[in-house]
């Protein structure tokens, strides 16, 4: 789940549901990360094809949708 405590640019109830697909192992500012992943809609499908630049301690893994 993305949302305010992830990025700022998430703040304002912009926040929404994504499935990770790729984390970027460039460096960047401690404890914040490249992600690329989809936007999940309503439905749980895949809407939107993003990549965004997030702290990692603002990431949140909703319940039963991790794959182990």
């Amino acid at each position: 789940m993305i949302g305010r405590a992830a990025s700022v640019q998430f703040a304002d109830g912009r926040g929404f549901r994504f499935r990770v697909i790729s984390v970027d192992r460039k460096w960047t500012y401690d404890g914040w990360v490249w992600l690329t992943g989809y936007v999940i809609d309503r439905e749980g499908n895949a809407a939107e094809r993003r990549e965004i630049f997030v702290q990692r301690r603002g990431l949140h893994r909703l319940a039963g949708h991790a794959k182990d």
